[in-house]
């Protein structure tokens, strides 16, 4: 019988790509997803069955922040986020033979802005506002489940880069159209992941038990956002970007319904415990990970 994977939210661009790579590795991958086609997140039955006897939870659900925080939309990224942790959690409780390992998704965008110095597990500080509350409270209710059978990891994930979805279409345009320059000052730190290390992690994870608790996935290697633009205009072969003074980033937000918190504020996240753990990082430099994404 096939080692089982339950990935909840497993239709997002980070969810579809761990569930292509799990089930070539041979795994069995259920999805539990709003989507038709899968296990519904009403179904409390379907979810303790899949979740019994597996090897692993995954939880991706959430719904995304890259749109205007309105009232509306800060009660979706909540309720998204929390109630399906919850819904997990009390399935878990309930079987017989629940799963070694939950994985539940967090962010690194929990820590500080920060252009002073690296947020570790260990020695970062917390920030404030909105984004900061969302992440908080999510992990307190993952971790408000006592759950003795089932390690617990909260992965607090950095920028995840990936060929199909995410930020690598927005950014590939901008350089695209001549808009690859600094965005604000450009001194703002840009922590992020290549989408084969977030899998790689997951797998080192479950096969390292010492590992519970928080733990930060992303690269040992932050770049500022004016080394990043610089990075990928050489990588596009693009010569000159014009850059984007924050008055601009603000305008441009409203208009396609974002907010300028996602490339203005400053994630200076580094993966202490991963490293410490002797995690080897396919893709370690901005550089290396660019130069794979735009094959």
């Amino acid at each position: 019988m096939n080692k089982k994977v339950v990935l909840a939210g497993g239709t997002g661009f980070v969810g579809q790509f761990l569930a292509a790579q799990l089930r070539d590795s041979g795994y069995q991958v259920l999805i539990i997803s709003r989507q038709p086609g899968h296990i519904q997140w009403q179904d409390d039955k379907a979810i303790m069955e899949a979740l019994n006897n597996a090897d692993m939870l995954i939880n991706l659900a959430g719904k995304s922040v890259n749109c205007r925080y309105n009232d509306q939309n800060k009660a979706e990224i909540f309720s998204s986020r929390l109630q399906t942790t919850k819904i997990l959690g009390e399935a878990i409780l309930k079987c017989s033979n629940p799963p070694e390992l939950w994985i539940n998704s967090s962010t690194g965008t929990i820590y500080r802005h920060a252009e002073d110095r690296a947020m570790t597990e260990s020695t970062g500080e917390i920030g404030g506002g909105f984004s900061v509350d969302v992440a908080t409270q999510w992990e307190q209710m993952f971790f408000s489940f006592n759950t003795p059978r089932t390690r617990q990891v909260a992965l607090r994930m950095a920028i995840v880069l990936g060929k199909a979805g995410g930020v690598m279409g927005p950014f590939k345009n901008l350089v695209k159209f001549g808009l690859g320059g600094k965005q604000g000052n450009g001194r703002q730190k840009f922590s992020w992941i290549h989408i084969k290390d977030v899998l790689n992690i997951i797998l080192f994870i479950k096969n390292n038990s010492q590992l519970a608790g928080v733990v930060n996935c992303s690269s040992p290697n932050p770049v500022d956002n004016q080394k990043l633009m610089q990075t990928l205009r050489e990588s596009m072969n693009m010569k000159f970007g014009l850059p984007s003074p924050v008055w601009l980033l603000k305008m441009g937000a409203v208009l396609i319904k974002t907010e300028t918190e996602l490339i203005l504020k400053s994630r200076w996240v580094i993966p202490e415990r991963l490293t410490a753990a002797g995690f080897q990082f396919e893709y370690p430099d901005i550089k290396s990970a660019i130069t794979n994404l735009l094959k």
